[in-house]
């Protein structure tokens, strides 16, 4: 906290996080991290995304660190959504999509009256408004563009957009291209782009996507959760291709747990406490070091029941160890819902599998000396997370940048084993997503869990990058550094201001 007296020169940041977890934990993480320094942070929000939150920020503000929360209601009743549902996680239908869209655009006035009343020196708003770079202008102050991904995804996707190396793929979409651009060699099919990109048929995401750009190019800077010695390549190639700074403070699920308990990691981002005595610990306590595969697709993948029964056999004819986490299903669904909980039952019986229903405490289990590894959906939270605690992962993506991250991890960190997904589409879109076999996935495990040189020259590799990753969030580190930097040079945009007022 700022030391009396100097109130005046105490810098007071606005974070505007967008209701998505994959968003909105690192950007929650990263605005206790600016307070941990002593700035003055506003997260702005609303009631049912701050009661994920309250626990976690509430004890910071008892610490003696300077957060808040400014809550917006919701107009559920008004975009025809029940009360409480406000985040993308409680989707079930891409209309809920619109709708939640629709609200966050009611919001919008409300929200830059809120950026005029606190007076704030720096906006740090997620890619998904890209209007408040006008906000932030019409202020006078700067907006950081937050990206809670790869700077890889950013650079690969901008040379797709830039050169367009699939339109020259006549064969057949799942021909392979290269990407231009990339020091590296890396190869891409047309099937593995964005659907906006490769189809063209979807003119609104196309020009939301745009809009996003051309307000990442306006801003003053970009915030990303990364790290310099994870994509160092990267990191410098971004700031030339896009000609704004930016700055690695990553990872911050790590930074902002260190010192933290148990009991606050297995709760975070999470509404309901946890039992403190779980089945899920004893069972992993139960099992070697190194023998457990952790199965989890983040908060937003839908798998169908196809997908699902074809991962069952898969992980159960690898004959390894693992822990799935999985998404209960509806009671129009209860057909489905047999299939698992027998499976349920002959894991229990043969202890090969624990399964956990509908969220786990990642960060918990990722540490636990049984786990090996990650079947991961390659969001970038999760492999921040694996990467933190040294695990190499089993690359499944599904959507959005989730392909290029994967590339990231196969290709250049060499940490990661394909499972062969082969098709970029959200659950919530119109026809089929292509499932991958039994068969596949078994080979993939069997392969990932070996004790060949090759997987213990992948799991070294981990571990190196899980040592560069604490010492960059230690006192002189590269992300460390990157964070006083930047709230020095945001004290001094406004002290420069403020003496041309005085002018």
């Amino acid at each position: 906290m700022a030391k009396e007296g100097e109130s005046h020169s105490q810098l007071n940041v606005i974070f505007l996080p967008y209701p998505t977890p994959g968003h909105m934990l690192p950007m929650v993480d990263t605005a206790g991290l600016f307070a941990k320094q002593g700035v003055s942070v506003t997260i702005i929000t609303t009631h049912a995304n701050a009661s994920t939150f309250r626990k976690a920020i509430d004890l910071d503000f008892t610490c003696g660190h300077p957060i808040r929360f400014k809550v917006l209601l919701f107009p559920s009743a008004q975009v025809g959504l029940p009360d409480g549902l406000e985040n993308i996680k409680d989707a079930t239908s891409l209309q809920f999509f619109g709708k939640l869209s629709y609200g966050l655009s009611i919001l919008k006035d409300r929200i830059d009256v809120l950026f005029q009343d606190l007076k704030p020196d720096c906006l740090v708003t997620d890619m998904m408004y890209p209007w408040t770079v006008d906000s932030a202008a019409k202020l006078k102050i700067p907006r950081l563009y937050f990206y809670s991904s790869s700077y890889f995804s950013i650079c690969a996707g901008h040379f797709v957009r830039k050169h367009k190396p699939h339109e020259s793929i006549a064969v057949s979409d799942n021909h392979k291209f290269q990407i231009p651009g990339l020091r590296h060699h890396i190869e891409m099919t047309t099937l593995q782009l964005e659907e906006w990109l490769r189809t063209k048929t979807d003119n609104f995401t196309a020009k939301m996507m745009n809009e996003i750009y051309e307000s990442e190019s306006r801003s003053y800077g970009t915030l990303c959760n990364s790290f310099h010695e994870f994509e160092s390549d990267f990191e410098q190639l971004y700031q030339t291709i896009k000609g704004i700074k930016g700055w690695s403070v990553g990872p911050v699920s790590a930074w902002i747990s260190k010192g933290e308990t148990d009991e606050i990691k297995a709760n975070k981002g999470h509404k309901e406490d946890l039992e403190e005595k779980s089945e899920w610990l004893s069972w992993l306590n139960s099992k070697q070091n190194e023998s457990v595969l952790y199965v989890s697709f983040g908060s937003l993948t839908r798998l169908s029941h196809t997908q699902i029964v074809e991962i069952a056999h898969g992980l159960e004819n690898s004959g390894q160890n693992f822990i799935w986490v999985i998404r209960k299903k509806g009671e129009d669904e209860a057909g489905e819902q047999s299939f698992l909980i027998e499976f349920e039952e002959r894991m229990k019986e043969s202890k090969k599998g624990f399964i956990i229903w509908n969220w786990a405490p990642q960060l918990l289990i990722l540490s636990h000396p049984a786990i090996r590894g990650i079947v991961t959906h390659c969001g970038w939270n999760s492999i921040l997370e694996s990467v933190s605690a040294g695990l190499p992962m089993i690359t499944w993506p599904m959507f959005s940048e989730q392909f290029y991250n994967e590339r990231l991890l196969v290709d250049v960190l060499k940490i990661g084993v394909p499972v062969g997904s082969k098709e970029n589409k959200f659950w919530a879109t119109a026809g089929e997503v292509a499932v991958v076999g039994r068969e596949d996935i078994a080979k993939a495990v069997m392969k990932f869990m070996g004790r060949d040189e090759e997987c213990i020259e992948m799991r070294m590799r981990a571990r190196k990058l899980c040592d560069a990753s604490k010492k960059s969030i230690e006192e002189g580190g590269s992300s460390y550094n990157n964070l006083i930097q930047l709230i020095d040079e945001l004290k001094s945009l406004k002290a420069s201001r403020a003496l041309e007022k005085t002018n």
